[in-house]
């Protein structure tokens, strides 16, 4: 790298890793809070002061240089730097700043947002904001601080805590049950209709078994959320796998068949942020939360 390379500081930083990450300025921009104009003069002049191109440009995005690449981990002992002075900071002040935190939308809608009053009535300075697009949040890039997740992190920086198992059973409609064949309920489902994923959810441990369970067959519908797996079940188009706790709030059926799709829920925390007051308050709370709910999760009476 050239000698100008030095030069690098924190602010250059933040936007030469947004587009690195992000690809295009407009997604980078919105990471950054700034606009689309401002983010590429910032990375023109880093580039000019650093006297290498660090992006090639194409009308896709942008895609980083050999030397780009060969940056990225100077840019990255920045963050972490940066992160672990910002984790300091908090632990030594109020529980006051943002806190962002990734979720499953079938957790989030029923149970953690509906529980949030309680945590900004005991620390009104807290900032929250909640994803549920969890496909694309990565702690790593810091997406989100802490993130309840249903599949247990095998690498990366982060710290881990079981707090509950979720768990899955086959259910349907009492007028779709009222139809079926007599005894079917106990026997082959050969003769069911099941409501499917689409292609893009088909990693789901309840999409591999409707899968199997269809062999060959086309599903009724596929969906690509839980809530219209629900809405699509209450309306009597079939059966479907779904969590005890939601659809046993809208009165579904539960077929009395061993899935073996029961999931685990992570408390998962960016190693980095794991003694900041602000986060370590949040993660207290949904720890609180999910564990005093652990037996209806689980499908327990």
């Amino acid at each position: 790298m050239p000698k100008d390379s030095k030069q690098l500081l924190w602010d250059d930083a933040r936007v030469f890793l947004a587009i690195a990450r992000k690809g295009t300025l407009t997604s980078a921009a919105g990471l950054l809070g700034s606009g689309v104009a401002t983010t590429s003069r910032r990375i023109d002049r880093l580039e000019s002061v650093l006297g290498v191109p660090l992006f090639v440009r194409h009308q896709t995005g942008y895609r980083l240089t050999d030397e780009g690449e060969a940056l990225l981990p100077k840019a990255e002992a920045l963050e972490n730097a940066a992160l672990a002075f910002e984790s300091q900071a908090d632990h030594e002040s109020d529980t006051v700043g943002l806190v962002r935190i990734a979720t499953a939308e079938n957790l989030a809608n029923p149970i953690i947002i509906p529980s949030l009053p309680v945590l900004l009535a005991r620390h009104p300075q807290l900032e929250l904001e909640v994803a549920t697009d969890v496909a694309s949040v990565n702690l790593h890039r810091r997406d989100a601080d802490l993130a309840l997740r249903m599949v247990k992190p095998e690498r990366g920086n982060v710290t881990l805590r079981r707090l509950a198992t979720l768990g899955f059973g086959l259910y349907g409609a009492q007028a779709y049950l009222d139809k079926r064949p007599s005894g079917a309920d106990t026997g082959p489902l050969d003769h069911d209709s099941f409501i499917g994923w689409s292609e893009a959810q088909s990693h789901l441990p309840a999409a591999q078994w409707i899968e199997r369970s269809l062999r060959g067959r086309a599903p009724a519908i596929t969906t690509t959320t839980l809530s219209a797996q629900l809405s699509a079940t209450a309306a009597g188009l079939g059966l479907a796998i779904l969590p005890h706790f939601l659809a046993r709030r809208s009165g579904l059926i539960q077929l009395p068949i061993d899935l073996g799709v029961d999931q685990s829920i992570w408390l998962v925390i960016h190693a980095d942020l794991a003694q900041s007051r602000r986060v370590r308050v949040v993660a207290d709370h949904l720890a609180e939360v999910i564990y005093g709910l652990r037996n209806s999760l689980a499908g327990e009476a």
